[in-house]
């Protein structure tokens, strides 16, 4: 980050974004710190907020660092400032409404990052209309004995599945060990309607390939085999945001989208360093190629009945 004051207010967009401990390290195996944090979320917004514009999202905050505790904050905290916008989503529960943030704009990212908000976890719908996700995600999770290469032969495996059924779909690496699978919709639809599509082909394959995938969320029936987590396409559940920086290691890797070939590539090589991205060279990267995921946008696509 360009030389700042370790705290200072920040003047963006014509609202003053208060600034603090712009040197503590958030990850002390790279030494990369809050500052750095902030000033990547700076240098990404351009490509992250189409991706996040009015999409109700889940906070996870280290205001310790990465190996600090960690909070998942849905209600909007009350030291933030009058000017971030929210939208109420009702509790399963009962009770008052969760004011959750929207990240619609440079000043509310920047607030969110110095506040500790590491990971950005948005959901797959956009408020007003908080039943109709826009895509289905399919969350391939390595166990125990398998890694981002195996999650990459099970992603062709589903993507083979999704076009017999006239669908297309878009990876991108998770910033952690595994890859998550995009399916865009952008049509009416219903929670109450992507789930079991989504369940029903996890389960599927896990049929056809019961010595690499697994469908059931036990984890003691995932050691050697990918889990297709599809029960993330709930109203309840959110998941990480396109280039959201990930804490799940001593290294700051970006969840950021790749393209088939460059899965294909990986595998032939056996060489999975290629998926992982540091801030640097995932920003490197978005001025070479620019936005991979702009299509999980735009493409409009109809379920088929199973």
């Amino acid at each position: 980050m360009a030389t700042r004051q370790a705290s200072a207010p920040l003047e963006v967009e014509g609202r003053t974004v208060p600034l603090s401990n712009l040197d503590k390290i958030f990850y002390p195996e790279s030494g990369f710190t809050k500052g750095q944090v902030i000033d990547y979320y700076i240098r990404v917004s351009q490509f992250l907020l189409p991706h996040f514009l009015n999409r109700p999202v889940t906070l996870k905050r280290f205001p310790n660092g990465i190996h600090g505790q960690v909070f998942y904050e849905k209600q909007i905290p009350r030291f933030a400032p009058d000017w971030i916008e929210t939208f109420a989503v009702p509790r399963r529960t009962g009770g008052p409404d969760i004011q959750y943030v929207l990240i619609n704009d440079l000043p509310t990212l920047i607030w969110c990052a110095n506040s500790a908000s590491i990971e950005l976890h948005p959901f797959l719908h956009c408020a007003p209309k908080i039943q109709r996700p826009t895509s289905i995600v399919f969350d391939l999770d390595p166990g125990e004995g398998t890694d981002i290469l195996t999650c990459s032969e099970v992603a062709f495996i589903l993507k083979d599945v999704l076009a017999r059924l006239g669908l297309e779909c878009f990876p991108k690496v998770s910033g952690s060990k595994g890859l998550q699978i995009y399916l865009p919709l952008n049509t009416p639809v219903s929670y109450e309607t992507v789930q079991p599509f989504a369940h029903t082909v996890a389960t599927l394959l896990a049929k056809e390939y019961p010595d690499r995938i697994v469908a059931e969320m036990a984890k003691s029936r995932r050691a050697n085999k990918i889990f297709i987590d599809w029960s993330q396409n709930s109203d309840f559940k959110t998941t990480v945001g396109v280039y959201s920086l990930r804490a799940k290691s001593g290294q700051p890797f970006v969840s950021l989208p790749v393209t088939w070939d460059e899965l294909s590539r990986a595998l032939k090589t056996r060489k999975k360093d290629g998926l992982y991205f540091g801030p640097e060279a995932a920003l490197k990267r978005l001025r070479k190629v620019g936005d991979l995921f702009a299509p999980v946008l735009s493409t409009r696509q109809k379920l088929p009945k199973l």
